[in-house]
C-alpha cells in the first residue's frame, strides 16, 4: 500500500505541470453582449456614447473586420461555442434542438480538461444541451471568483441589455433603465442617423435613438466588470476579448446576411506580459478577417491547448495561428416560425448573397411576430402596404428576391446597390459564388435539407456524424444541382424539373415542388403537364415533398386540390412538415378557409412556431 502511494505521488510530480508553469499561463475574460453592430466610439461612430469600450479599444486592439455567421443568437452561438459551423452540425435553424456527435464538443470542455476554471454568466441559447462537463459554473453567479486559489480561467460575461428586446421598453421601463444618464448619455432622435433602407419617421428614428441608449447602459456593464478585474488583480493576467454575438437588433440588420446583420465590434486586449500573443500595439487596428467559428480555436491556442481537428474554425492568435482568411461565411435557415435559406461569403470587399428561396419574399408575407413587435417593422409595412415607399426602403418590401447578390461593402456599406447584373462584375460574383459552393461542400452545409427530411433522414444517428459515416446518406452535389435548377425560376426548366420529381431523394423532388411553383404567374411550355406532375406528388411516400407539391400547386393557382393536403398535413407527426403546412395556408390568406376547422384544432400544437403562424392565419381568417 504504502509503495503504490509512492508510486502515485512520484507520477503526479513526474508528469503534473510545473507550478510556474501554471502560473505563466493567461487567463481569458469574454464580454460579450447582444445585438448590436460596431455602433460604439472607437469605430468612428460619433452618436455612440461608449467611453469604457473606446478606453478598452485604446489598451487592445481592434478588430475591423470581425463577422457573426448569421444575424441571430441561437444559431450564432451554436457556431461561436463549438467551433463548428452550425449548418454543418444541423443547428443552424433558430431554436431547435440537436443531438451532437462525440467528436462535437464545447470548446471550454477541452479547456476544463487542461486545468482551467471555466464559468458562463449566463446565457446559453446554443439550440443543444450543454453537457454538464462544458463548464464548471454556467448561471446569474457564475464568476472567476468561484475558482480554486490560483487556477487559471476562462470566463464569460454576456449583457442582453442592447437586445432587441430593450429597445422596445415600456416608456416606464425605459426611464427606470436610463434614470441615471446623464443629458450626455442620452441620445436625441433627431440626431439618429437612419440608414438609406429605413423610412424616416418618429417612430425609426426613436427606435434608432433607444438602440444607442441601450448600448450607452450596456457600456457601464463593461466598464463594470473590466472594474472587477483591476479590483482582482487580475488584469495583468488576463487577456479580454470584447464583441457582439451579432449585429443590430433593428429590422433589416437582425436575422439576414448584411453586414448591418453580421459584422460586429471586436476587441481583444492584451496585458504587457502577454504583449507578445498580440497581432499590434495597443490603441491600433487590424482588418484581418476573423468569424466566430475561429473564436473557440483561437482561444484553444492562446492557452496551448491543441486544437482538435474536427474544428472548422482557425485561430487567429496564439502558437496555432493560421494565415488569414480570404473570405467569411454566412448563413439563414429556418428563422423562429418561417422558412428562408440564404447563403453568404464576403472578402475585405465585396459580398455575395445566394438566395434559395428568390420566390419568398424578405419581409412581406414572411410575418415573424416577435420581429413585427418593433415599432420601426410595423411603421415600415404599414407604409408599405399604403405604396409610400420607394428607392431602398421599397426593395426589402417587394414579393420576391433575386437569386444572387453581390455588394460593394466599401463604395456601398449599407448593401443596397445589388452588382449581381452588371457586366463587369461578373468575374468577382462567378469567384465568391465559387467560394460559396466549395464552403458548402467542405462543411457538408446540411441546409439543403428540408427540416422535416434533416430531422428523419439519418434516423438516431446525429446529422453530423451520419453523413461522415456514410456519405451516400446525403447526396451533397446532387441535392445542390436540384436546388440550383429550382432557383433559376426559367419556364425552359420545366423539363427537367418534372423529372427530378421522379428521383430516388426526398431533396431533390422537394426542390422539384419549389421550381416548379417558383414558376407560378410565368407562362410554362406546358402547364398540364406541370399540373400533372405536381397532382402526383400530393400522394408522394414523403410528406413534405406532398407539402411542397401542395404549395406549388397553390402559386399556380389550384388551390381546392392543394388546401386538403395541406390540412391533412396539419396533423402529421413531423412538426417540420406542420410548420411547413401551416406556412403555406397562411401565405394563401382567403384561400385556407375550407382547411379552417384543421388550423383551428392546431392551436393545441406543441410546437409553439406553428401555434405563431396559426394565430396569424387565423387572424387573418376572421
Amino acid at each position: 500500500m504504502r509503495i503504490t502511494l509512492l508510486l502515485l505521488v512520484s507520477a503526479f510530480w513526474l508528469f503534473a505541470p510545473p507550478v510556474h508553469a501554471q502560473e505563466q499561463r493567461p487567463n481569458v475574460l469574454w464580454i460579450t453582449c447582444e445585438d448590436i453592430s460596431p455602433h460604439v466610439g472607437c469605430y468612428g461612430d460619433r452618436y455612440a456614447v461608449t467611453p469604457h469600450i473606446d478606453k478598452l479599444a485604446m489598451q487592445g486592439v481592434r478588430y475591423t473586420n470581425a463577422f457573426a455567421p448569421i444575424g441571430v443568437c441561437a444559431p450564432s452561438r451554436s457556431t461561436l461555442i463549438t467551433g463548428m459551423w452550425a449548418c454543418s452540425i444541423g443547428t443552424q435553424h433558430m431554436r431547435c434542438q440537436v443531438k451532437l456527435p462525440d467528436e462535437v464538443k464545447c470548446f471550454p470542455e477541452y479547456l476544463r480538461q487542461a486545468g482551467y476554471y471555466c464559468s458562463n454568466n449566463v446565457k446559453t441559447d446554443y439550440n443543444f444541451t450543454h453537457p454538464p462537463s462544458a463548464w464548471d459554473e454556467s448561471s446569474a453567479k457564475a464568476h472567476w471568483r468561484n475558482r480554486k486559489a490560483g487556477q487559471p480561467f476562462f470566463s464569460v460575461f454576456n449583457f442582453t441589455s442592447c437586445h432587441e428586446s430593450q429597445i422596445r421598453l415600456t416608456e416606464a421601463e425605459y426611464r427606470k433603465r436610463t434614470a441615471q444618464f446623464t443629458d450626455a448619455e442620452k441620445h436625441d432622435p433627431a440626431k439618429a442617423p437612419v440608414p438609406p433602407y429605413h423610412p424616416d419617421t418618429p417612430e425609426v428614428r426613436q427606435d434608432w435613438a433607444r438602440y444607442a441608449d441601450m448600448i450607452t447602459y450596456m457600456d457601464k456593464q463593461v466598464g463594470d466588470v473590466l472594474a472587477q478585474l483591476e479590483k482582482d488583480g487580475l488584469a495583468e493576467d488576463t487577456i479580454v476579448f470584447y464583441f457582439s454575438d451579432h449585429g443590430a437588433g433593428m429590422p433589416r440588420s437582425k436575422r439576414w446576411l448584411y453586414d448591418s446583420s453580421l459584422q460586429v465590434p471586436c476587441i481583444v486586449r492584451f496585458p504587457k506580459k502577454y504583449e507578445t500573443l498580440a497581432p499590434g500595439k495597443p490603441g491600433t487596428t487590424t482588418d484581418r478577417l476573423v468569424t466566430f467559428a475561429d473564436f473557440g480555436p483561437t482561444v484553444l491556442s492562446l492557452f496551448g491547448v491543441k486544437v482538435p481537428t474536427a474544428m472548422q474554425g482557425q485561430p487567429f492568435l496564439g502558437t496555432q495561428a493560421g494565415k488569414p482568411r480570404d473570405y467569411v461565411y454566412g448563413f439563414r435557415d429556418r428563422m423562429d416560425d418561417r422558412y428562408d435559406m440564404l447563403r453568404a461569403v464576403r472578402d475585405q470587399r465585396f459580398k455575395y448573397i445566394r438566395n434559395y428561396h428568390p420566390e419568398r419574399p424578405w419581409f412581406h408575407d414572411q410575418y415573424i411576430s416577435y420581429m413585427y413587435e418593433m415599432p420601426t417593422m410595423k411603421v415600415w409595412q404599414r407604409l408599405a402596404d399604403q405604396g409610400k415607399l420607394n428607392g431602398p426602403q421599397a426593395i426589402f418590401m417587394a414579393k420576391s428576391k433575386p437569386m444572387e447578390e453581390l455588394y460593394d461593402t466599401q463604395a456601398d456599406p449599407h448593401e443596397v446597390q445589388n452588382l449581381a447584373d452588371r457586366a463587369e462584375h461578373q468575374a468577382t460574383l462567378e469567384k465568391l459564388r465559387a467560394a460559396c459552393r466549395q464552403w458548402q461542400k467542405d462543411i457538408i452545409d446540411l441546409g439543403l435539407l428540408p427540416e422535416a427530411d434533416l430531422r428523419t433522414r439519418f434516423g438516431k444517428t446525429p446529422e453530423y456524424a451520419a453523413v461522415r459515416q456514410d456519405p451516400k446518406a446525403y447526396p451533397l452535389e446532387r441535392i445542390a444541382a436540384a436546388a440550383d435548377l429550382a432557383n433559376r425560376m426559367d419556364p425552359a426548366l420545366q423539363a427537367p424539373l418534372i423529372r427530378s420529381l421522379k428521383d430516388t431523394d426526398v431533396a431533390v423532388r422537394w426542390w422539384a415542388t419549389v421550381g416548379l411553383g417558383a414558376l407560378g404567374g410565368r407562362k410554362l411550355a406546358d402547364e398540364e403537364a406541370a399540373l400533372d406532375a405536381l397532382r402526383k406528388a400530393l400522394v408522394d411516400s414523403s410528406p413534405i415533398v406532398s407539402v411542397g407539391a401542395a404549395d406549388a400547386l397553390c402559386r399556380l393557382n389550384r388551390f381546392e386540390e392543394a388546401v386538403p393536403v395541406l390540412a391533412e398535413a396539419l396533423a402529421n407527426n413531423n412538426e417540420w412538415v406542420r410548420l411547413e403546412a401551416i406556412n403555406v395556408l397562411d401565405r394563401i390568406d382567403e384561400k385556407a378557409r375550407p382547411a379552417l376547422s384543421a388550423i383551428q384544432k392546431a392551436m393545441g400544437d406543441k410546437n409553439q412556431y406553428v401555434v405563431r403562424v396559426v394565430e396569424h392565419t387565423l387572424k387573418d381568417l376572421k
